[in-house]
């Protein structure tokens, strides 16, 4: 198997969460490889800064304002990209959120934002980038960011209902796959489930992160080969799931 990035040359990318972690590292990758890439999160300076630190490389980044917790802005954006930018031939579903509560005695709008970014969003993202892909007549490749805690629940309490948005992912993963299938598609879907990883979500979420001092941890570089590998891969080649564990990690 030969693996190359050449295809996706000047195409457009989509990654959703891109202004910083998994998504700022999948992005400049991105741009490395010669892709338009259009970075959408709701930090619209995080994005600007994205757009000087990549000028001069081989593709280029364009940052958008969104909010994935928005379904009518989702769609408004993804139609401007497609006018402004071109068909789109990769999403990377990287946007996600972990929300400080429990289930026992929870806020249920926090756990309602969990699902309206972890799942409705990421819905909503394919749902508008395969629209584009199929009106252009495109191959095109969908990565979904999962979690280990996708596939088995951790036993920390702190992650909540995040488990379950991710066991979401995974099921969307292969249902996708199975509405390709039917329908003759040769759209590609991936789930990337990384395990821990050294990014902001704790911290943005409100969570105490000092229980990640003493355990193994990913790099978002290791996040970012992981997401390149599967889009390498030949058109006839599916890469249904990655799963990344720092060596030492536990089960």
């Amino acid at each position: 198997m030969v693996l190359s990035m050449e295809r996706w040359n000047g195409k457009v990318a989509v990654v959703t969460g891109a202004s910083a972690g998994i998504g700022a590292a999948i992005a400049e990758q991105l741009v490395d490889h010669g892709l338009k890439v259009v970075g959408l999160a709701r930090r619209l300076d995080r994005l600007k800064e994205l757009e000087e630190k990549f000028s001069g490389k081989k593709g280029s980044f364009h940052g958008l304002k969104a909010d994935i917790s928005n379904t009518d802005e989702i769609v408004s954006t993804f139609k401007t990209i497609e006018e402004k930018y071109g068909p789109i031939h990769i999403l990377v579903n990287n946007a996600g959120i972990v929300q400080k509560t429990t289930i026992m005695d929870g806020d249920v709008e926090k756990w309602k934002k969990v699902f309206d970014v972890n799942v409705i969003g990421l819905c909503c993202a394919t749902k508008e980038a395969i629209g584009s892909m199929r009106r252009h007549n495109v191959d095109g490749h969908i990565v979904h960011m999962n979690s280990v805690a996708g596939h088995r629940i951790p036993p920390s309490t702190i992650t909540n209902v995040y488990p379950a948005s991710k066991h979401a992912v995974t099921a969307l993963t292969e249902s996708l796959r199975h509405e390709f299938s039917e329908v003759g598609s040769r759209i590609k879907i991936t789930s990337i489930s990384p395990g821990l990883t050294e990014t902001e979500i704790f911290e943005v979420s409100g969570l105490a992160t000092s229980f990640t001092d003493d355990l193994p941890i990913l790099k978002t570089e290791d996040i970012a080969d992981a997401t390149i590998y599967a889009l390498s891969t030949p058109p006839h080649v599916q890469v249904h799931e990655v799963t990344l564990k720092p060596v030492g990690a536990g089960p």
